[in-house]
């Protein structure tokens, strides 16, 4: 699985003023928070003065520096769509249908709810359970997430190869703690959820009791998914979501289900091993399909149905969608404009059509040497900080070297785009191109089982604003539209530039060697390259940020979880150390001066903290905390400076402050 930056998810999208872009931020190293020191909360001395005049817009959950990057390449993207929309090229058709077919409100109204017919009428001709595994296959296969996902996968411990893959699956809501938790909110937005689900069947034409009453048996059988699923830290573990399965060992497992009939309906390659992620979820799915009546299975796959399409429904189903996932889970207060969210599935559907695009017209062609240079750099202090490791012994230094040298990297865009010839797109269907562009994914990654992997294949779109580390590629990747300013700037000082960017470099090559990445070797193979010592060493210095994450508060009584958190804290703390030290190999031969009245030490730790200034709505904040291995913005650049005593250092903090950690923690 790739390891992202991490940006949140929960509202990328509209600026202030709904028609109208917000402009990239430029890194200034003032206004700060002249009323902190910097000493006492760095975050606040640098972010509040932003935070205060850039307030959440109403249709967000979320506002910081890559909202407001990401909504400026989103406005790129509208212009080009909006010109392929109303003047096509053969290079830009299949975008501007796609998008001119979404944004036609008219008819999709006038379509109504007859697109799911055929769905709804395959589910009502379901007349035994034997019949069921084809029945799912056909559901899957056009994107819908019934019970359990299905698809290629690397195999971790040969990563040249692609096999069969089996997960968890089936559920509505964000996590299976949002079914099982008794505490107050978690009970209130079930019940909102109930709700929710009540008001999407009464909006396909069913009485209010029959509506509730088959809300309950929604419920009632993802609440039995959710307790077989495993929980998002044990997922983390690559050891323990390892699971080589046999068709005949599956068959064995979860015998209520027919798999035979299941792979020939999905026509899947030839399948000869699964990697079964969660075991168990798969052998309690199948008692939960012996003990469901058949109706009620009827009704658990009609509503994904139209759960699964529902922003490409009518306007109705659309605002109930809204209100309950993105109002009541998130926090936000209205819907966003159409456009902006006809982009963005647009760039979901067809990201790297829409991408080749983007890149032609935005994307500087000199940003790749520049970036590969600071790639470079960084490489090198990473070298060095391996060498002069005080706690680890020679032969794990030797393969973690191995590995360091042996990560490559991705910059901008593929070297070859993705071909979507084969995918049929109408400017008169919305629903439908949606419905067939999942196909078509879920076909191209079917596709590959068997097959040797395509390491040249892109884990994200060009314009997106983030970044990734794949493990069993053993790459770190940079989507074009994250090297902009705030993160890279060609104009500003190395400092600046070393914080942000520099700092993201870092990030993710950490990623290599965080408690999840390390297991995996130089060639990407899941296999335990460390010294029994060195890795207990490795656990203990691990620990430590635990505690100290764990030690933050997210929102009134959730704090940080400091174990699904481990992995980004530690290439947080790592990366921010990296990248400084890249920078005094830098500085030492260009000897900066002040600028701004900051020394460039000053301005490296501003760079890299001016890049996570945000604000979550507290919906959003209770989200984040209970489902997301990313640390809230404030925790990031906090739990970052303290453990560094160079930023003790370059804003002369005392020990006894409260960003000087005690102890502070150290991993790479």
């Amino acid at each position: 699985a790739i390891v992202s930056l991490g940006v949140g998810g929960l509202g990328i999208g509209a600026a202030h003023a709904a028609d109208k872009a917000a402009k990239p931020t430029e890194f200034n190293g003032s206004p700060v928070d002249q009323k902190v020191s910097p000493c006492d909360d760095f975050f606040q001395y640098v972010c509040g003065p932003w935070v205060e005049k850039n307030p959440i817009p109403s249709d967000q959950s979320a506002w910081g520096q890559f909202n407001v990057l990401a909504e400026n390449n989103r406005a790129k993207l509208h212009d080009i769509l909006e010109e392929a929309a109303a003047h096509p090229t053969p290079e830009t058709q299949k975008i501007g249908d796609f998008y001119g077919a979404c944004m036609d409100e008219g008819k999709i109204e006038a379509a109504g709810t007859a697109p799911l017919k055929p769905y709804f009428d395959k589910i009502q001709a379901l007349s035994s359970k034997e019949a069921l595994p084809a029945l799912i296959a056909d559901l899957q296969k056009d994107g819908f997430n019934v019970l359990f996902s299905f698809g290629s996968t690397i195999d971790p411990k040969d990563a040249t190869r692609q096999i069969a893959g089996l997960d968890q699956g089936g559920l509505s809501l964000p996590d299976k703690d949002y079914y099982l938790k008794d505490d107050k909110k978690s009970v209130e937005n079930r019940d909102g959820y109930l709700a929710h689900v009540t008001k999407m069947f009464a909006l396909l034409g069913e009485t209010p009791d029959v509506a509730a009453a088959h809300a309950k048996t929604v419920m009632a059988i993802e609440t039995t998914l959710a307790k077989g699923a495993l929980d998002k830290v044990s997922r983390r573990d690559p050891v323990k979501t390892y699971n080589k399965f046999s068709p005949a060992e599956l068959i064995a497992l979860d015998g209520a289900f027919g798999w035979q009939s299941y792979f020939d309906t999905v026509k899947a390659p030839s399948v000869e091993t699964l990697d079964v992620t969660e075991p168990t979820f798969f052998k309690e799915e199948g008692d939960l399909l012996s003990s469901t009546s058949l109706d009620d299975i009827k009704t658990y796959l009609r509503w994904h149905v139209v759960h699964g399409v529902a922003p490409m429904l009518p306007a109705a189903f659309v605002n109930e969608n809204f209100d309950f996932f993105s109002h009541q889970l998130s926090g936000a207060k209205v819907l966003q404009v159409r456009w902006k969210r006809c982009v963005r599935m647009t760039d979901s559907a067809l990201g790297e059509e829409l991408g080749k695009a983007y890149v032609a017209k935005y994307f500087a062609g000199d940003a790749k040497a520049r970036m590969l240079a600071l790639v470079k750099t960084v490489i090198a202090a990473y070298h060095a900080d391996i060498e002069k490791l005080d706690w680890m012994g020679p032969e794990t230094k030797k393969q973690a070297l191995i590995k360091l040298e042996a990560i490559g990297n991705k910059i901008g865009y593929p070297d070859h785009w993705r071909d979507y010839s084969k995918l049929t797109i109408d400017r008169n269907d919305a629903l439908g191109n949606d419905v067939r562009a999942s196909a078509f994914e879920f076909r191209r990654d079917l596709n590959k089982i068997g097959q040797p992997v395509d390491r040249g294949e892109w884990g994200m779109t060009p314009p997106t604003v983030n970044a990734y580390y794949d493990p069993q590629i053993n790459e770190i990747n940079f989507p074009a539209g994250i090297l902009q300013p705030p993160f890279f700037d060609p104009t500003l000082d190395d400092a600046v530039n070393f914080g942000a960017i520099g700092l993201v470099i870092g990030h993710e090559m950490t990623h290599g060697f965080d408690d999840e990445g390390r297991q995996f070797d130089a060639d990407g193979n899941l296999h335990d390259w460390w010294t029994e010592e060195d890795g207990k060493k490795f656990d203990a210095k691990a620990e430590c940020l635990v505690k100290e994450y764990g030690g933050f508060t997210a929102i009134d009584d959730v704090h940080v979880n400091g174990k699904l958190t481990l992995g980004e804290n530690t290439a947080d703390n790592g990366g921010a150390h990296l990248a400084y030290n890249a920078l005094m190999q830098r500085l030492a031969k260009l000897k900066e001066k002040k600028i701004d009245g900051f020394t460039p030490e000053q301005r490296f730790f501003l760079g890299f903290a001016t890049v996570w200034c945000s604000s979550s709505t507290p919906e959003a904040m209770r989200l984040r905390a209970l489902t997301d291995p990313h640390s809230p913005a404030r925790a990031r650049v906090n739990g970052t400076v303290v453990n560094m005593p160079e930023f003790a250092k370059a804003f002369s903090c005392k020990p006894t402050d409260p960003m000087v950690g005690k102890p502070a923690c150290r991993v790479w």
